[in-house]
């Protein structure tokens, strides 16, 4: 395929992707494009077929059925090409602790055949310059993480895919790292995640999938998903400090507020429109699994 062809391609095309293994079905015909620079949420249930979405589209899966392109190119007849473009950091933190930061970094160098003083800059990028020097033993749950974006950075992927990316971090790491993979997208390269935080995919991704029994059942921006299932109220803070709640759709409250106003009553106004988890149970019959409750049926 012509490198300008790869290059106006979506970062991701599926068409009908279905995958089974014996008798279990693990993804059932799905349909989805992740554009070029774009932060998308894959979420779904333990065992819903994230996993085995992100396999296929790595190369390390082939499905039974339908397609997968990266940049255009087919996930199957073009693994190795795919897989060059492309890098993901799994759940699992497997470091080389007696290694320092940048040790780690510039064996992953030498696997790509890329420059060792790349380390430096990558390192450099994820705020872990000073720390570099230190055995990874020592780092952080939070640094490793930071430190684990940085190795899948070695061969400066166009599509980076994560899975659980803040499972575990404190707030004040989850911020750095929503703040990194935000400036990466920025630089167009795309991000590609699942997560069990509603409240992540929300903040975060520019667009999110719901995946139920292996089937795409939604695929929104968040903000459009939420309006989708919430409800027209909202919160009325008044100058004695009392709160109501008023539906917006009422005549009734609608005269209460307009009264409030009027008499200059109202401190705060707040919406109380639903949230993404609220569109999640419409959409897949119930609320995610607690992170901690098992692993994925497919390897999540």
């Amino acid at each position: 395929m012509e490198a300008s062809a790869v290059d106006e391609a979506d970062a991701i095309e599926v068409t009908g992707l279905a995958k089974r293994y014996g008798a279990v079905v693990a993804l059932d015909g799905i349909n989805l494009a992740v554009r070029s620079g774009e932060v998308f949420g894959l979420l779904g249930h333990n065992g819903a077929g994230k996993t085995t979405t992100i396999r296929i589209l790595t190369g390390r899966t082939r499905p039974t059925a339908g397609t997968a392109r990266v940049h255009g190119l087919d996930a199957v007849a073009d693994r190795e090409a795919v897989r060059r473009l492309v890098n993901l950091v799994f759940e699992d933190q497997n470091l080389y602790e007696r290694l320092t930061g940048r040790e780690n970094l510039r064996v992953f160098c030498r696997l790509y055949g890329v420059p060792l003083d790349r380390a430096d800059a990558l390192l450099e990028s994820v705020d872990l310059a000073e720390a570099g020097r230190r055995k990874v033993k020592t780092y952080s749950t939070g640094m490793r993480q930071r430190l684990l974006i940085a190795r899948s950075l070695v061969n400066q992927p166009r599509v980076l895919f994560l899975d659980e990316p803040t499972r575990g971090l404190d707030p004040v790491s989850t911020r750095t790292l929503h703040d990194l993979l935000r400036g990466l997208a920025a630089d167009g390269t795309t991000i590609f995640l699942t997560t069990h935080d509603m409240l992540e995919a929300d903040v975060l991704c520019d667009r999110v999938a719901f995946l139920s029994e292996g089937r795409v059942v939604a695929l929104d921006v968040p903000r459009e998903l939420k309006l989708r299932f919430g409800e027209r109220r909202a919160r009325v803070l008044l100058s004695s400090r009392v709160e109501h709640v008023i539906a917006l759709d009422d005549a009734d409250d609608a005269a209460r507020l307009e009264a409030w106003m009027g008499s200059g009553q109202v401190l705060a106004v707040h919406s109380l429109e639903g949230t993404l988890a609220d569109a999640f149970v419409a959409f897949a019959g119930r609320p995610l699994d607690h992170p901690g409750s098992g692993s994925d049926g497919d390897g999540a």
